[in-house]
């Protein structure tokens, strides 16, 4: 088949849906012998969207382990203004505020749409919501008579980014739909999505790479033996509560005053808001927070391999990858309970879930693990066997070109009944 992937982001722009539509694309290529084209921006990061100054990708065509790769040039002025007139729309509920805030999300870029009709592909497959580029692939399709699939990513709990009929209206017009758990599954069926086009896809994980991760000799590197690990991996963004871990900690240490603390992610804009309140802390505590900027896979993976568990304390999240990644080493995981992470996580099995922005409960949870090590071993053993049995890259692969097969399909069929 020849795919047509048309994402906000691809590597090295860092994030899971950038993860996932490379390895779909590179595992199309050399499994199955497809071609797969990438359309995406120039961003570095989604702050490109916005910002000026961001730093950016050359644009133009490259190849990247086989997969072409097509590198646009993103419009990012006049973003202040985009968003104050998004924010009057939306709070008065006046026609648009939907257009308004996916202009303001942007990515803006000039000519893809017409770019998408042009090009000659089997499937237009776009990700994720709630980004102005899944318009582009929706209109490019339809202009050019291509089937559609949308890959969401959808976070229900941020009313900003989702409260949109828009995204909805865009899903119901699509020729499938992949959700990253049975959550997504179930919240767009009863908003009235046919649940026939809907499969749940997931995300992937290297289990090989990561079961032989080297836990010992990272403790080594950083000067680190016994001392308990609570690891949290992701970019340091608002929304992935690290503030909340951070005010978990003081409780953590009363009782663990070896425990260390390993924030490790891409910085971003909220960053100084982390450095602002790990200075909040008294001198002895901060020394047991470990701050790692943009670890390499390498070393995120030695991390997995030498913590005692994985908190990821988010807001939202669509799916959390880190989480399986977590499992995959056979480690613990702690989260809230929010919709997608409430489908990933089984509570009380392979990790522990607590509501969303109580530092109380999650130290509770947290010290319940770090104090039970059979208790931490039982559940990391449960989550790597779910993990090999559902959330490896070749069974995400072989879900997603069926997937694929159905939305052609059903593209084809409701063509010969026009």
């Amino acid at each position: 088949m020849k795919f047509l992937h048309v994402v906000h982001g691809y590597p090295p722009n860092i994030g899971g849906t950038q993860r996932l539509f490379q390895e779909l694309s590179e595992r199309l290529v050399h499994t199955y012998g497809d071609e797969v084209t990438v359309f995406t921006t120039n961003a570095v990061s989604n702050y490109h969207f916005w910002q000026e100054d961001a730093r950016t990708l050359p644009v133009g065509i490259e190849q990247m382990n086989g997969v072409t790769v097509r590198r646009f040039p993103v419009f990012n002025r006049f973003s202040s203004a985009r968003l104050n007139l998004a924010r009057v729309l939306y709070k008065l509920r006046l026609p648009g505020h939907d257009w308004a805030r996916t202009w303001h999300n942007g990515p803006i870029v000039p000519g893809l749409t017409q770019a998408i009709a042009e090009f000659d592909a089997d499937l237009v497959t776009a990700a994720s919501f709630p980004l102005l580029h899944m318009q582009n692939a929706r209109r490019g399709a339809r202009q050019s008579h291509k089937p559609l699939l949308y890959f969401g990513a959808l976070h229900p709990e941020d009313v900003w980014g989702f409260d949109r009929q828009l995204i909805y209206q865009s899903i119901a017009q699509a020729d499938g739909f992949l959700a990253a758990t049975s959550f997504e599954q179930t919240f767009l069926a009863e908003r009235g999505i046919e649940p026939g086009k809907i499969t749940v896809l997931g995300a992937g994980v290297a289990v090989d790479e990561l079961a032989m991760a080297d836990g010992r000799s990272w403790r080594t590197a950083h000067q680190l033996s016994d001392e308990p690990i609570i690891a949290f991996v992701g970019q340091q963004v608002a929304h992935k509560g690290i503030d909340t871990l951070l005010q978990a900690m003081p409780r953590i240490w009363q009782q663990l005053p070896s425990a260390r603390l390993v924030i490790a992610g891409r910085p971003t804009g909220y960053s100084h808001t982390i450095h602002a309140m790990l200075a909040q802390l008294p001198t002895n505590q901060q020394a047991h927070v470990l701050l790692l900027d943009s670890p390499s896979d390498a070393e995120k993976n030695g991390l997995l391999a030498a913590c005692d568990l994985l908190a990821l304390p988010s807001r939202h999240e669509s799916f959390g990858m880190v989480l399986a990644e977590a499992w995959a080493c056979g480690k613990p995981v702690v989260g809230c309970q929010i919709g997608g992470v409430s489908a990933l996580v089984d509570d009380e099995v392979d990790g522990l879930l607590v509501p969303v922005g109580e530092a109380r409960a999650l130290a509770q949870a947290l010290l319940r693990l770090l104090q039970n090590r059979s208790l931490r071993e039982e559940m990391g053993a449960a989550g790597k066997k779910k993990v090999e049995s559902r959330y490896t890259w070749a069974a995400v692969t072989a879900v997603y070109r069926q997937a694929a097969s159905a939305a052609i399909n059903r593209f084809q069929l409701e063509l010969k009944q026009k």
